[in-house]
């Protein structure tokens, strides 16, 4: 029996260890009222909100047939990265999704589109929601830190999502919900330094969280214990320690070193059109132009440690 046009995109997926879920677009509604509710309720801090919650939910001009939304997990390593310091080699990691996060998303899509185009069928770029996507879609589930976590990659992934005229041949939503497992378990709890994981609500209280208080610009505040940074941007605390990921293993690799000299540069705070070619270079090819802005700031903080 010849497979579906799905059947076939998935398995085309799976040789690269990637996973995907379609679900209906008309849930798009769904989905906006659902972040919508969070906030009407007081649950989501304003500038968190502001910040991070801004998604697109109308559909693009060219993509009104738009049947179905494609939601798809990719594999991602961490990232270290070495700074010389005091004759010390520091070497800090960057989570995975951190990395060329668009680079990824466009090869993707181009994956995508070629399979679905043979078959007359098209793809368009989406700014969704991805982890409440992949908990809605089966593709994956809410742990109790509230991070996306999918069979066979835990929660060391990348999520895309695209939308399409491709007509989803069977709706696979759901309600969201926190998986069975995190339901009796407090261990990424008791990991969180700066308590952002309540025990009180499914919600994480992201304002607490690092990964929203490193991205950010300006002063940690005051009750940060400099101790509790442990990546260069990022947290990685929760997801070390969850029973999860125990078997998960994402990989890591060196993408750039830096000099005594050059670590220095990024400490003064030289704007990056000022850097030396090479290390320009070497900022990009670890994504780090996008965080240059607070990247003297965490840096400081982990080399001091």
């Amino acid at each position: 029996m010849e497979r579906s046009i799905s059947n076939k995109l998935f398995a085309r997926l799976a040789k690269q260890r990637m996973q995907g879920r379609i679900i209906a677009a008309r849930h798009l509604a769904d989905i906006q009222e659902e972040i919508e509710k969070y906030h009407r309720d007081g649950l989501l801090d304003e500038e968190l909100y502001s910040e991070y919650f801004r998604f697109t939910f109308d559909l693009p001009e060219n993509a009104q047939e738009c049947r179905s939304i494609i939601v798809i997990a990719a594999p991602q390593p961490h990232v270290r990265i070495t700074f010389t310091w005091n004759e010390r080699q520091v070497q800090t990691v960057v989570p995975p999704t951190y990395l060329h996060y668009k680079e990824v998303y466009k090869e993707i899509r181009d994956d995508v589109a070629a399979t679905l185009s043979a078959e007359g069928y098209h793809v368009f770029p989406s700014s969704l929601p991805e982890k409440t996507l992949a908990s809605h879609s089966g593709l994956g589930g809410y742990g109790k830190n509230n991070i996306s976590y999918v069979p066979g990659l835990g929660s060391y992934h990348q999520l895309v999502s695209f939308y399409s005229d491709l007509p989803p041949e069977e709706d696979g939503w759901s309600e969201a919900q926190m998986m069975e497992k995190c339901q009796k378990c407090t261990t990424c709890i008791r990991s969180c330094p700066t308590g952002a994981i309540p025990t009180d609500r499914f919600l994480l209280r992201a304002e607490r969280c690092i990964t929203f208080l490193n991205e950010r610009p300006g002063d940690f505040p005051e009750w940060i214990d400099p101790s509790w940074h442990t990546c260069l941007i990022g947290c990685l605390e929760c997801q070390r320690v969850c029973p999860l990921n125990k078997e998960i293993e994402p990989g890591t690799f060196e993408i750039a070193a830096f000099s005594q000299e050059e670590s220095e540069l990024i400490l003064s705070g030289v704007a990056l059109d000022r850097l030396p070619d090479e290390m320009v270079r070497k900022l990009k090819l670890a994504d780090m132009t996008r965080y240059f802005n607070v990247l003297p700031r965490n840096l400081g903080v982990l080399l001091k440690q």
